[in-house]
């Protein structure tokens, strides 16, 4: 009898794929897949095994036409554990899991736990024709792991989602081609020949960067550092893999100096890609668009921007070299296959805990990666302890090397941080911290004490040129409120969609060129990559890593003396304007560093900024560092009892859902909606409506569609997948969009 994995509408099933034929070609590609970290062995017996269960009389009528639902992934899990014991408990998980995702050892969840499933009850009688048509080994090895002593079932459960990563892909990949060939029978198809166009290699991309790199001139103090901050960087590669730490001052060019020490490393040892991770996706965008523009004419097809509100613009065919790189690339965002990826923090972790197939598919590719962590202090507290974890597993067995890049480096390797990493295991690369931080130094800060609105708006007016950075969007609304009666007073929210806060921080810079006032109020948004230079700065009182990304607004480019360019933090007397517990723990860490004698003119040195982060540690305390216990969920574990599913539900580095919800700023964005009721294909409409999207809490959002002020483009052809304001009313050209009144209609809009 002949045994198929897939289908097609022959009924002669002459192009039906055969079983065998499937599962030695996962078997392969996930050993390819696993060779990065020492386990090719381990993932080629999970994909020999993963479809045994379609070796059963049940599937086969099934997968001819029969309306009945089989269980076709436990077998395959079942012989690896007869099999092979423990390491087959540990492939076991995955070869289960590979369709609906990986479950709990042996408490249930959404998914039934796998020791349940391995009882076998109600599956089909396997057929013994498997034995004839896969030989598995008499016995498979684990990859050589180092061992955290404290974090043994850790490991177990990171391999178990790595080698997972390895089948899901490979099945993926091979299912995709086998329908490609039947759609296209005799000819090259669209997605495997797409995936198979070579990509530019790391080599290539160099040569375009050092081209780029060549034209920059140190033609002044701030360059020239910037210029011996990249060449020890880069002298740096030729390190053995592992853990490192770029610590350079705000505006001090880490950026590209981390993309050229990336590249100059990957090359020296064979590592396969670079990840650049970033903690907000605005600067993701932004990041990438610099990354394409250093690499010359192949950044295009070299960078993958991969995040939630990324869809890739269309590309007519007729411009076919660029449409087939456009292509490769849409296609590498399922699994990561690229030279450069720019990804959020919140993908990139919360895909280390993950348990769908989908997420986890492109985990393998991590492995053997240079991986750049920008802004490493914004990591959230709450799982601070397992994102560490997981960044030194990353180092320690899955030869990648991973640069905690920032101007405030959090004490990750402090004696008094549990579960960090060793004291001299994390390589610096900047050449010598300290004395950067002293020669860019552009400006003062001090704490200039309590400030009502009152008299925090009389010393904004007094001054011509200032930015106030405040904690809450109701706060920055009242200072411009009292300030738009001045010349240069303008305003920034993340309640205004992207476009509009382009448009504003454009007429900011003119300002700023021309000479003439500029009086701006924000949220922290603007700390988050924003380039622009001011003589003064107030700052609401925050944690010591914000005061540090708030200085680097002030005298950028060392375009005055310091002793002229000043940051001045104050505490809100307003208990409106309090911030929000975590908040004022952060301030209040800030304070007790800044009041201490030796960091009292210099607040923003790096032994500063190590000792804020070591009063925050030690206040949190290692729980409120895993706040859900993840760690600790391992440690009780077994590996019959792996908390696989537990930790990807709990692993959430951010509670509230936002529902984007698209506005109508200006023509481009009016031309989009509609033509969205048109259109076949909302790929590139959607890409090209991103800048106009604005994000809302859940209940903001409900409280707007029940009201009508929200409504779905299109339903009948998009669902709700595209909101749009359609009360235009309730968007303000200062405020941007306002939930305090639903109904809220302004006079003139009822006047015919």
């Amino acid at each position: 009898m002949t045994y198929f994995a897939h289908s097609t509408s022959r009924e002669d099933k002459s192009d039906w794929q055969g079983l065998a034929e499937h599962l030695r070609a996962v078997a392969a590609l996930s050993g390819e897949g696993a060779a990065a970290f020492g386990a090719s062995g381990l993932a080629e017996v999970a994909g020999l095994l993963h479809d045994l269960g379609k070796y059963t009389d049940d599937f086969q009528r099934r997968i001819a036409g029969d309306a009945i639902r089989v269980d076709h992934a436990t077998r395959g899990a079942m012989v690896a554990v007869e099999r092979f014991g423990p390491i087959g408990m540990l492939l076991a998980y995955g070869i289960a899991g590979h369709h609906a995702g990986l479950a709990n050892g042996s408490e249930g969840g959404e998914r039934t736990a796998l020791c349940d499933r391995l009882k076998g009850l109600g599956l089909p009688p396997l057929k013994d024709d498997w034995r004839r048509d896969i030989v598995l080994p008499e016995q498979v090895a684990p990859p050589k792991l180092i061992p955290h002593k404290d974090r043994g079932m850790f490991q177990a459960a990171f391999l178990a989602r790595m080698l997972f990563s390895c089948l899901v892909d490979a099945d993926y990949l091979d299912t995709e081609a086998f329908y490609d060939r039947v759609a296209l029978p005799g000819q090259a198809n669209d997605r495997s020949a797409t995936r198979a166009l070579e990509a530019p290699s790391l080599q290539s991309l160099r040569e375009r960067l050092d081209t780029r790199l060549a034209g920059f001139a140190a033609d002044s103090d701030v360059n020239r550092v910037r210029a011996d901050i990249l060449a020890h960087t880069r002298q740096a590669a030729q390190h053995a893999p592992g853990l490192f730490s770029l610590t350079v001052p705000t505006g001090g060019g880490k950026t590209l100096a981390s993309l050229a020490f990336a590249l100059d490393h990957a090359i020296e040892h064979g590592l396969r890609r670079v990840i650049f991770v970033i903690p907000f996706t605005s600067i993701v965008e932004q990041n990438a668009a610099v990354f394409r523009s250093a690499l010359g004419d192949l950044g295009e097809a070299a960078v993958l921007e991969h995040h939630s509100a990324f869809v890739a613009a269309p590309l007519p065919r007729s411009d076919a070299e660029r449409y087939q790189a456009r292509e490769k690339l849409r296609l590498a965002m399922e699994n990561w296959d690229a030279p450069i990826i720019v990804t959020t923090a919140v993908q990139f972790f919360e895909s280390l805990f993950a348990a769908r197939p989908a997420q986890c598919r492109k985990l393998h590719n991590i492995a053997g990666s240079v991986v750049i962590l920008d802004e490493a202090q914004t990591l959230p507290l709450k799982l601070l302890r397992p994102a560490v974890a997981a960044i030194d597993e990353l180092a320690r067995n899955y030869r990648s090397s991973i640069v905690l890049c920032t101007a405030t480096q959090p004490a990750l390797n402090a004696p008094d941080f549990r579960g960090g990493f060793d004291k001299d295991q994390v390589r610096e690369l900047a050449p010598n911290p300290p004395e950067l931080f002293r020669k860019l130094d552009r400006v003062r800060v001090r704490h200039v004490g309590t400030l009502d609105d009152d008299a925090l708006t009389a010393q904004l007016r007094d001054l011509d040129q200032v930015l106030c950075i405040v904690n809450n969007r109701r706060h920055a609304r009242a200072l411009y409120q009292a300030l738009a009666d001045q010349p240069g007073a303008h305003h920034l929210t993340t309640l205004m969609c992207a476009r509009h806060r382009s448009k504003v921080l454009s007429e900011v810079v003119e300002c700023l060129k021309a000479g003439e006032p500029c009086r701006l109020v924000s949220t922290s948004l603007i700390e988050a990559g924003v380039d622009i230079s001011l003589p003064t700065v107030y700052r609401a009182e925050a944690g010591l890593d914000s005061v540090a990304q708030a200085a680097g607004r002030c005298n950028r480019n060392g375009e005055r003396a310091a002793e002229l360019s000043e940051v001045r933090v104050f505490a809100t007397a307003n208990s409106d304007w309090a911030p929000p517990p975590e908040l004022r723990q952060f301030a209040q860490a800030a304070q007790e560093v800044m009041r201490q004698p030796q960091f009292r003119d210099d607040p923003l040195s790096p032994s500063a900024i190590e000792a804020y982060f070591r009063l925050l540690y030690w206040q949190k305390g290692d729980k409120e560092l895993d706040a859900a216990n993840l760690l600790g969920l391992c440690a009780a574990s077994r590996i019959d009892s792996l908390p696989l599913e537990t930790l990807a539900a709990k692993f959430r580095m951010i509670d509230t859902v936002q529902m984007p919800v698209i506005v109508r700023f200006d023509d481009d964005a009016r031309r989009g909606i509609e033509s969205l009721r048109y259109a076949e294909r909302s790929g590139g409409l959607a890409r090209a409506l991103q800048p106009y999207l604005v994000q809302l809490p859940r209940d903001k959002f409900d409280a707007l569609r029940k009201m009508g002020a929200v409504q779905p483009v299109a339903p009948e052809k998009w669902g709700e997948q595209f909101m749009e304001l359609v009360n235009e009313d309730l968007y303000d050209p200062h405020f941007g969009l306002s939930w305090d009144d639903p109904a809220f209609v302004k006079t003139e809009s009822l006047m015919w």
